[in-house]
């Protein structure tokens, strides 16, 4: 390898091949890289093996100074006996000799005597630490030694008592007390530091494997240790619990605590831990530093995030075992926390929380918010589930309680409610716990400061911008801007457990509270009229800007560079993939859930009574245009239907059973709005979308030819003196299983003979008219009026008719084509009906709807509520009394009703069966059916783009003036009658002084309908025509209303064309076919 000729320097090498042939660049500097790569290889080999050379002679040199320094140690330990002692001077050479060649496994016995020898002539050999440090580092790293000796034994039948007794001697200040002229320290300053020294050399790992190893598993649940080996195990934990608890320096005891946190509580528990170590350590005879515990824990959350963390800090990753041992031991320490250690407590539950193990097969779009039990297995499936029961137990307990309020009510600052948002939002949408599961929960729900409080800082929670100023965080939403991580989780819990909380609230508040009618202010009301206005406005942008956050018009593309340029400003780039995408999802979409849920809670309310201005719920950038060609109107696929939130966007990706393209990010936005928030949009563009969807279907269902009276078809005779029964008979599911099918009626007259006319819609239309006028006629039984005349089933139908739900069934699917074939018919709804109709899911309404169908109940339920008296003097119970067409039936509102008085304690109870019985369960069965009738001719869900005041216009059309210029517009002649000729003018001269009642009239004696088509008079289908009825001077005008025809004689005045007109239209004639 080396020369020992005296060369140093390399002679160079001489070819004597003569002159060196010419060399290509390439193969040149190809050679030369090999020749250097092989000389780096030499090096590196080099260095190796001389590596390799002196660790090995390093390592049999020890070796044989540990067999020299062993044998040396037995020959000055082997004549001592076990009743003599040694020498204080020979005991630390031996420990000095014990500390360089001691192996566990090999030399525990020598460990042993010197321990014993150290034990017995303990004060003797604490005076030699007081001026040495080397005699305390020996001390140090002789205890190492012990712990590792019973880390080595624990699973093995050797004595563990002297390196326990050794441990438990030096790891107590009580002991160093004896020491005098302690070198510049104290007892105490002793004990931290042999602790220190311990801790960091797996002191508490030993003691968990003592634990498990020396306990038994199979034991009951105690707080007294079952052997005296679990006592003494349990002593050493707590004794340095104890110690770093009462120490000065706090980077040492939270040190000591965080390592007992990492090592104990964060691991899956073990028997021992579950069924002794941690009742012990809450409710054993030790008190534990349960304050200190979690100025630790929060400590080493704030840091966590930081590059500044302590070299010392232990690697701490919270757990569901972690968060359930916290609230273990909070269950008895909670009421003694001081406000500001409350505080604290809940900084910690709010990063602890989200550990709780989630339920599998989470539904983002599960309105009953009710979770499922079927928990993640990573940890065991029966363990784990029991786990998150226990930990909602403890957390829903009145202590829990009693701390989140008394903290609210003395701060309520913007730090505390985030983390009290965060507790709430973990528990409602990862756990999917309802309110009202949860004592914690409908708590904070009727508490009109918390609510008050948490939209407050919902709306003042900002960002700092690059230009030095604030952003609000909602503003940004309602934007659609995107945010960072940080930002979202300060928002998203905050607005969500907001709405949450809200909208239960809202379930329980009367009109009159929530509109404040009563003359002292509400205390279950968080909020005034007025402070709604803009709050709504706030939730209604909040959702847009959702739904344009998840389904932009284009996605952002940043490529390398760009994102380099990104980081180097400080501007993080989240890019998200599998877990962390889909978990971001669901976030997003309960956030919407909730939102969206209290918008449309609040817009109910307007609906049933305004408190907002005319157009406040539209939202002006919203456009969507029916006219443009999109592919939410294909009926094919059923596309037009309400889906979760968070599953929309697969609509981008996939195709609806490999039949057309997928939907644009734009068709999928316009589609949430139109199923979710369909009130943003206007009134009308959502009556053209309506029709643009039936078009689309009748396209499918009746074919093209259908306007040429071929293709398939309904052909029916009907008897006019019979209309619903031969209706009933021959257009039931059975006979007339698809009602979507053009409908051809042949109309009988009295005398039994068809009527002259081939039917091309008029005649239907006319026989549609009438058939819906006698099924819904109060006086058949199958509806009746309201107190206000408004429609709704018959609770006592089913006494009437036997098979009464086919009825509700086939006037919903006649009610039904109505709307299809965009027929506007004069039946007057009730509101209540008319929502279960357009219900989302059970069709179950709540107490305030009862006031449009009984306002005198509605009345005397809320007189009820607030009587001040003695309510059993009252005289009433549990049941309810119907008596109609004769019979008198009493009905028990619960089992056992007739029974159970009803008193102040249960008169809530009482108020909300009464309501549910009357507007819920006495015609759910006729409901029903109803429903399901009209669901059979027209999507449900079509319907549900508006509200039960704009379903009413759908079915009998608007109340307003009748536009007389595009009833001209829009008018046909025949007969010889032209726009220009004197006839018609006199005609529109003597209309143009018609009040609006006869204007709505003469509407009614053409159309059969006094209200003008939603979209104007070019969608009247046939269009109005007046046709020249002959010059006869007598002859009144008449109208065919199948044709929407007006026939008009030829008169020479005006005055006289007006009288006559009048005359005709206000004789309320039936129909005519002439």
């Amino acid at each position: 390898m080396y020369s020992f000729e005296g060369d140093f320097r390399r002679k160079p090498v001489q070819s004597l091949r003569g002159a060196s042939k010419k060399e290509q660049k390439e193969s040149l500097l190809k050679r030369a890289q090999e020749e250097r790569q092989k000389r780096e290889g030499n090096r590196q080999r080099n260095l190796s093996a001389c590596k390799i050379q002196a660790f090995f002679r390093g390592f049999t040199s020890r070796k044989k100074l540990s067999e020299t320094l062993r044998a040396d140690f037995d020959q000055k330990l082997q004549p001592v006996s076990k009743d003599n002692v040694v020498d204080i001077p020979v005991i630390i050479t031996l420990t000095q000799r014990l500390a360089f060649f001691c192996r566990p496994g090999r030399d525990g016995q020598r460990l042993v005597s010197v321990c014993q020898q150290i034990i017995k002539q303990k004060e003797a050999y604490l005076q030699t630490l007081a001026h040495s440090n080397k005699n305390l580092q020996q001390l140090k790293h002789l205890l190492v030694l012990c712990v590792r000796y019973l880390n080595s034994i624990a699973s093995t039948s050797s004595p563990v008592a002297v390196p326990m007794r050794m441990l438990e001697l030096f790891t107590s200040s009580k002991t160093f007390v004896c020491i005098k002229g302690l070198s510049g320290q104290s007892e105490t300053q002793l004990t931290r530091q042999i602790l220190s020294y311990l801790v960091q050399r797996g002191y508490f790992e030993c003691m968990y494997t003592l634990l498990t190893e020396k306990v038994p598993s199979s034991i009951e649940k105690t707080t007294i240790p079952p052997t005296p080996a679990a006592s003494s195990i349990f002593e050493l934990i707590m004794n340095p619990l104890s110690f770093a608890a009462s120490a000065t320096d706090k980077t040492f005891s939270h040190y000591v605590l965080q390592c007992v946190c990492r090592i104990f509580l964060c691991p899956r528990y073990t028997d021992q831990i579950s069924q002794f170590l941690l009742p012990a350590m809450a409710y054993g005879k030790y008190p534990f530093p349960f304050v200190e515990l979690i100025q630790g824990l929060i400590s080493h959350t704030s840091q966590n995030g930081s590059s500044k963390r302590r070299h010392l800090e232990p690697e701490l990753k919270p757990s569901p075992w972690l968060l359930a041992a916290v609230l273990t031991l909070a269950d008895k320490y909670i009421g003694d926390l001081t406000s500001a250690n409350s505080y604290a407590y809940m900084q910690l539950l709010q990063h602890l929380l989200p550990q709780l193990p989630k339920p599998k097969n989470i539904d983002m779009d599960d309105d009953s918010e009710e979770e499922d039990m079927a928990v993640d297995e990573d940890y065991g499936f029966a363990s784990l589930s029991d786990l998150r029961e226990e930990c909602i137990r403890l957390l829903d307990s009145p202590g829990h309680l009693h701390c989140m309020f008394n903290c609210l009510q003395r701060n309520s600052d913007s730090q505390l409610l985030e983390a009290v948002s965060v507790i709430c939002h973990t528990l409602l949408s990862q756990q999917r716990l309802s309110v009202h599961r949860l004592r914690l929960l409908y708590s904070l729900a009727f508490n009109t400061k918390v609510i008050r409080n948490l939209w407050y800082t919902c709306a003042s929670v900002s960002t700092p911008t690059v230009t030095g100023s604030s952003t609000s965080l909602i503003l940004m939403l309602a934007r659609g801007l995107p945010m960072l991580k940080t930002d979202v989780n300060r928002i998203v819990p905050l607005l969500s457990v907001f709405c949450s909380m809200f909208s239960h609230s809202l379930l329980t508040l009367h009109d009159a509270d929530f509109y404040g009618d009563n003359q002292e202010q509400s205390t279950s009301m968080p909020f005034r009229i007025d402070e709604l206005v803009p709050m709504s406005r706030a939730l209604r942008d909040a959702c847009l800007g959702i739904i344009e956050l998840a389904h932009p018009d284009a996605k952002r593309a940043v490529n390398d560079d760009y994102r380099l340029a990104l980081q180097k400003t400080g501007i993080r780039n989240r890019e998200m993939v599998g877990e962390e995408e889909e978990e971001e999802t669901r976030q997003w979409a309960y956030l919407f859930k909730v939102i969206s849920n209290l918008v449309r809670q609040l817009h109910t309310r307007n609906s049933r009574r305004p408190y907002c201005s005319f157009g406040h719920w539209l939202a002006d950038h919203i456009q969507i245009n029916a006219d443009k060609p999109s592919q939410i109107y294909r009926a094919q696929n059923a596309v037009f239907v309400r889906r979760p939130f968070g599953v929309l966007r697969t609509l981008t990706k996939t195709n609806f059973e490999d039949d057309g393209p997928p939907l644009a990010n734009r068709d999928v936005r316009n589609l949430v709005i139109l199923t979710e928030l369909p009130f943003v949009v206007s009134f009308f563009d959502r009556v053209k979308i309506l029709q643009r969807l039936i078009n689309a279907d009748k396209e499918e269902s009746q074919g093209d030819m259908s306007n040429f009276m071929m293709g398939p078809s309904i052909n029916v005779m009907i008897r006019r003196n019979y209309i619903y029964e031969d209706a009933f008979d021959k257009l039931s599911p059975e006979n007339e299983p698809n009602m979507k099918l053009k409908m051809r009626i042949q109309l009988i007259n009295a005398a039994g003979l068809d009527e002259a006319g081939i039917d091309g819609g008029g005649i239907f239309r006319e026989f549609l008219s009438e058939l819906l006028k006698t099924g819904f006629d109060p006086n058949r039984g199958f509806f009746k009026y309201t107190v206000d005349r408004l429609l709704y089933p018959n609770p006592q139908a089913q006494v009437l008719v036997e098979d009464y739900t086919k009825h509700y069934f086939f006037l919903g699917r006649m009610l039904g084509k109505a709307i299809y074939e965009n027929m506007l018919v004069e039946l007057p709804f009730a509101s209540f009906f008319l929502a279960k109709m357009l219900s989302r899911h059970s069709a179950n309404l709540d107490i305030h709807h009862l006031q449009s169908m009984d306002p005198v109940m509605y009345k005397n339920l809320l007189f009820l509520k607030t009587y001040d008296g003695d309510v059993s003097d009252l005289g009433l119970d549990f049941t309810v009394v119907n008596s109609e067409f004769g019979e008198t039936v009493l009905e028990e509102l619960k089992a056992g009703g007739k029974n159970i008085a009803v008193t102040a304690n249960n008169r809530i109870e009482y108020i909300h069966l009464m309501a549910d019985y009357k507007i819920n369960k006495q015609i759910r069965t006729h409901c029903t059916a109803f429903r399901q009738g009209m669901a059979d001719v027209i999507s449900i869900e079509w319907l549900q783009m508006f509200d039960p005041t704009e379903l009413q216009v759908l079915i009998s059309g608007a109340t307003v003036p009748i536009d007389i210029d595009d009833l001209r517009r829009h008018t046909n002649y025949s007969g010889g009658y032209t726009e220009d000729h004197d006839v018609i003018k006199m005609f529109w001269n003597a209309v143009a002084t018609f009040t609006d009642q006869q204007k709505r009239q003469l509407l009614k004696f053409v159309t059969s309908c006094s209200r003008p088509p939603l979209l104007g008079f070019k969608d009247l289908y046939p269009a109005f025509c007046i046709h020249n009825a002959g010059k006869d001077p007598e002859r009144l005008p008449t109208a065919s209303t199948c044709m929407n025809l007006l026939k008009l004689p030829e008169v020479e005045e005006e005055g006289m064309l007006r009288t006559k007109l009048l005359y005709a239209v206000e004789s309320d004639s039936g129909f005519e076919l002439s």
